[in-house]
């Protein structure tokens, strides 16, 4: 099952954030212990004040193709695990998220 959610206005993603890892990119998809999928992203940001949560908002506008302001978190501000909403055309994001996590992205 896919990690994210369609709604009407866009979709919302579950991620799961690795703060400090190296490189800002899109590790493709993993399933938790619960069963429950994520998307995996890694920031080169610290999990401090908010930076690294600035840097996944970023990261995902980039890959997305959308204006930062459309991308919002939802919760786990302070968790490895977010839910991320983007606003635009749910089915055009859901088809973006499934090249980016099928292929690991380059920089």
């Amino acid at each position: 099952m896919d990690p994210w959610r369609y709604s009407t206005g866009g979709i919302s993603i579950a991620l799961r954030v690795t703060p400090r890892g190296g490189r800002d990119g899109i590790d493709g998809i993993e399933t938790l212990a619960n069963g429950r999928s994520v998307v995996k992203v890694r920031v080169r940001a610290i999990a401090e004040g908010g930076e690294a949560n600035r840097a996944v908002t970023e990261l995902l506008a980039k890959a997305l193709g959308v204006p930062k302001a459309r991308v919002k978190l939802l919760s786990g501000a302070t968790s490895r695990l977010k839910q991320v909403a983007v606003d635009g055309d749910p089915k055009g994001l859901g088809e973006m998220l499934r090249k980016l996590t099928q292929q690991e992205t380059r920089d």
